[in-house]
């Protein structure tokens, strides 16, 4: 009998829930008083349902609300059926509180707790109620980045200050601190290791930050050997922390010429110049750099410039650049110069360098001269380079460079010891207006302060790197400044065309001379797949000259990268 009667029990409510399953049910939620009721209202909740089950939640997730809007201390009184569609909820939610004051038991950096923006000027941490689950979310993730992800975070100790207000302590429950134990290169495995530890300053043993990780390998994309294929990764396990980092290798070295010809004033004839620079880049996979320049120009003038660069020397923040550069003119001197200076790259950006340069100058015609004659000089010198690039743009990789040197030394010739100092600066930058037009902007400056000068010791300049429509290395000063503009404007990502405006000014104590030069024409640039084409057809002229179509210069380049 006793199971014959749950049996009738158990089908009499299926059939209730079945009967109120059909219909649409109604809610009212009410507090105790008629304040409470307000305060219900205006959090506001579903008051209409398809079945019992989805209102009865509605009620659990109202709960949950005035929980999260300081009503702490709420209790729900009754959920009872008033007809055959109707429920009434009540509730008794008392007290609203407003905020919370956490002692943080310095347990969490005040850094990470002053990006809550809710310590006050006391260092307390004040937390309004309706927002203290996503703060103590902020301030959980915070501490995962500085190397404790499985961390988290407890209030203990709630009590009441007043009606209003609360207080509690904040608990870490805190494992060992993340570190980085082992590094793998997906990819490009043998990327240079030193660039990993002094470039993007990862090593092993460091805690563990996934933030400033991926911040940091942003700047591969700075190389010219090496990109990012994508983020890095890590793998957790119990007592170890893998760093996964996803490398390719960049095609880096470069190979630079161009030619260029113009009418000679004096014979009226085609004369020829051009020069070839060839650059090699870490084909050894240590971030190593060899440069090689070979320049002929129509003024019987002939460079050759051998610089070498070794990042990182026995894995130190030290590297060293060498330089030796040979310079003849026509058969009236010859001058060798050697170059040794330290780097240290302070970030992917900056650089700066200290080193000592010699040059040996021999007279060839060896005549009586006090125009030019055999010299020696010795120099210390400091350098400063900034540069920044823009690798998604493959015409302008670079947007600004700037690159400042200053030295300080004696120069000596026959029984004549002189002190001399030198400033060179040489910098550019581009402006994006849009997509298509840009503004390039260029100065190149040098100025040789010395009581007397010797002709062949004088800076040279002029040419398509100077200030175009005049010879290569034509021109001589011992004081020189040249701005270079360009209004570029990009048919599409493989071509642009550009004008050129240029101006100069110099000093040459030795000829008494003070002149302004300008320089005025157009060009274009084409990429394909040999490399990077450019034409410039340009026209120079000094202060008090007219422009001559006969005095106009053609330039042609190709910059080849393999």
């Amino acid at each position: 009998m006793p199971k014959i009667k749950l049996l009738f029990i158990a089908l009499l409510f299926l059939s209730n829930t079945i009967y109120m399953s059909g219909q649409n049910l109604f809610l009212t939620c009410l507090g105790a008083s008629e304040d409470e009721t307000e305060a219900i209202n205006t959090i506001g909740y579903k008051n209409s349902f398809n079945n019992y089950i989805s209102l009865e939640k509605e009620v659990s997730s109202l709960e949950e609300k005035l929980i999260k809007n300081g009503y702490l201390e709420i209790k729900r009184l009754s959920l009872n059926k008033q007809n055959d569609s109707s429920y009434v909820a009540n509730f008794s939610i008392k007290n609203k509180y407003e905020s919370i004051s956490i002692n943080h038991n310095n347990l969490v950096s005040l850094s990470i707790l002053k990006l809550t923006g809710f310590l006050d000027k006391s260092n307390n941490l004040v937390v309004p109620i309706e927002t203290i689950e996503s703060t103590l979310e902020f301030i959980n993730t915070q501490i995962a980045n500085q190397g404790d992800p499985f961390s988290s975070l407890i209030l203990t100790d709630i009590e009441k200050i007043d009606s209003k207000n609360l207080k509690g302590s904040l608990s870490v429950s805190k494992l060992k601190d993340r570190t980085v134990d082992k590094l793998v290169l997906k990819g490009y495995e043998k990327f240079p290791k030193s660039f990993i530890k002094r470039y993007l300053k990862i090593k092993n043993g460091q805690i563990f930050n996934l933030n400033k990780i991926k911040e940091k390998t942003r700047s591969l994309n700075d190389l010219v050997f090496a990109n990012q294929i994508r983020e890095p990764e890590v793998l957790f396990s119990q007592d170890s922390t893998i760093l996964y980092m996803y490398i390719e290798k960049a095609r880096s070295n470069t190979f630079d010429g161009f030619l260029g010809f113009g009418t000679n004033e004096s014979t009226n004839r085609i004369e020829f110049d051009g020069y070839l620079d060839l650059r090699l880049t870490n084909n050894l996979n240590y971030g190593e750099s060899l440069k090689l320049l070979y320049k002929s120009d129509e003024n019987d003038q002939q460079t050759f410039d051998l610089r070498l660069n070794a990042p990182y020397i026995f894995n130190t923040p030290v590297g060293v650049d060498l330089n030796l550069n040979i310079f003849k003119r026509d058969s009236s001197f010859v001058t060798v110069t050697q170059a040794a200076k330290l780097n240290y790259q302070i970030n992917n950006k900056h650089i700066i360098s200290a080193g000592l340069s010699t040059v040996q100058s021999t007279d060839l015609l060896d005549l009586p001269s006090t125009l030019i004659t055999d010299y020696n000089s010795n120099q210390f010198f400091i350098n400063y380079t900034f540069t920044n690039r823009q690798n998604f743009n493959l015409l302008f990789p670079i947007n600004f460079m700037f690159d400042v040197s200053t030295g300080f030394g004696n120069r000596s010739y026959e029984d004549i010891d002189e002190n001399q100092s030198n400033f060179y600066l040489n910098t550019f930058k581009i402006f994006n207006l849009n997509d298509k037009n840009s503004i390039y902007g260029r100065v190149s400056s040098n100025y040789l302060v010395s009581n007397t000068y010797l002709e062949n010791e004088l800076p040279r300049f002029g040419g398509i790197n100077s200030i175009r429509g005049f010879e290569e290395n034509s021109l001589i000063a011992n004081l020189y400044a040249v701005l270079n503009t360009e209004y570029r404007y990009k048919l599409n990502n493989t071509i642009y065309v550009h004008s050129v405006i240029d101006a100069a000014y110099f000093e040459n104590q030795i000829a008494n001379q003070k002149e302004k030069l300008f320089g005025f024409g157009f060009g274009f640039g084409l990429l394909t797949k040999a490399g990077l084409f450019r034409f410039n057809y340009t026209s120079g002229k000094t202060e008090n000259q007219k422009f001559k179509l006969s005095d106009s210069k053609i330039h042609l380049s190709l910059t080849t990268t393999f």
